[in-house]
């Protein structure tokens, strides 16, 4: 019979009888049960999904601007007005394609700033810098998503392929290099968005206004210096994004003004152009501009922490989305302009 050796004082406190019965229940050992839910591959799948930031994925929405202002959602029909399942369908791919792009580039980021990120209040929370996510691992979900997407991306059509492969290069650039560079940097973010734009147009063959390219670039610049003042606002800012050092707080205020303003005057121009009207056979396509201009004043108040609420997201984009008055208003813009562009009111 083989013995299990104990501590000396638990056998001299032992009687005979103690030391011949069993172990108690509490101690013997139980068979390891196996669970059909793995916490640990849940885990991981979580921070895969957290990782392609889904929620950063509502920029997309630019790639169905022409789409929807070029009125091609809907089809004219002896029975009335039936959607356009053929371009709004492209548009679907289009808008697919590029969120699968974006989940490949925030993913690649995340791998090049995975120092930075775990010294960062907030970021380092993140599941490849806190090793939820393996960085094997994401490297070969950053080349699955870039393979599918440019694979369906030319799938659509050529021109279409090669503005999601200039956005995908432009934006690996922006991640390994440009970035550090002040300035260019929120310039290439803008010019992420006239991407975006652009593929629209192509990938449901509509055409594209100047104007709607200005604004674009426009609003997209005034967002970006909006996320750099909103970084600016951490402790850890120059730590976390070399950029960063070279910004102020003045500089960001100015770059913000001055943007925020060119955007209301270009949108407002937009809405009282004649070709606008004659296109839209509307006079009334200004009744949004005020929309625009509360969004422009509320999202400077977001990214500056004088909303009344202070900072609570990493990103403005996280702001924007937690804010009840700023969401309303966003559909309240989109309720006008769909009204005014498929006529669902008399126009003037």
């Amino acid at each position: 019979m083989k013995h299990v050796a104990v501590p000396q004082s638990a056998v001299a406190k032992a009687t005979p009888a103690e030391a011949e019965a069993p172990p108690p229940a509490a101690v013997v050992a139980k068979p390891e049960v196996v669970h059909a839910h793995d916490p640990a591959k849940s885990s991981v799948l979580r921070g895969l999904v957290k990782t392609i930031r889904p929620h950063q994925w509502v920029k997309n929405l630019f790639v169905l601007a022409p789409m929807f202002f070029h009125k091609d959602v809907f089809l004219t029909t002896p029975a009335g007005p039936a959607l356009n399942l053929r371009v709004t369908g492209l548009a679907f791919v289009a808008t697919l394609v590029f969120c699968l792009l974006a989940g490949a580039v925030y993913t690649i980021n995340d791998l090049v700033d995975v120092e930075a990120d775990r010294i960062h209040p907030v970021k380092r929370s993140r599941p490849i810098a806190s090793g939820v996510v393996p960085e094997g691992l994401a490297r070969a979900m950053a080349v699955g998503l870039v393979a599918s997407s440019l694979g369906a991306a030319f799938w659509v059509n050529w021109r279409f392929g090669v503005v999601a492969a200039i956005y995908f290069v432009e934006n690996v650039a922006y991640s390994f290099w440009l970035k550090k560079v002040a300035f260019l940097d929120v310039g290439l973010i803008a010019f992420g968005f006239v991407l975006r734009v652009l593929a629209g147009g192509y990938g449901t063959d509509v055409h594209v206004s100047w104007y709607m390219i200005a604004c674009t670039a426009l609003l997209a610049l005034f967002l970006g210096f909006g996320k750099r003042r909103h970084e600016l606002q951490l402790e850890t800012a120059g730590k976390q994004r070399a950029a960063l050092e070279a910004y102020s707080k003045p500089s960001l205020n100015a770059a913000l003004g001055a943007t925020g303003l060119a955007t209301a005057v270009t949108y407002v121009a937009y809405t009282f152009d004649p070709t606008t009207r004659e296109f839209f056979h509307s006079n009334w396509l200004w009744l949004t501009a005020p929309f625009t201009v509360f969004g422009i004043v509320r999202f400077l108040l977001l990214v500056s922490g004088r909303a009344g609420r202070g900072l609570r997201a990493e990103s403005p984009t996280q702001e924007m989305l937690r804010d009840v008055p700023f969401v309303l208003n966003l559909v309240l813009w989109m309720v006008v302009v769909v009204a005014i562009v498929y006529r669902l009111r008399p126009a003037g």
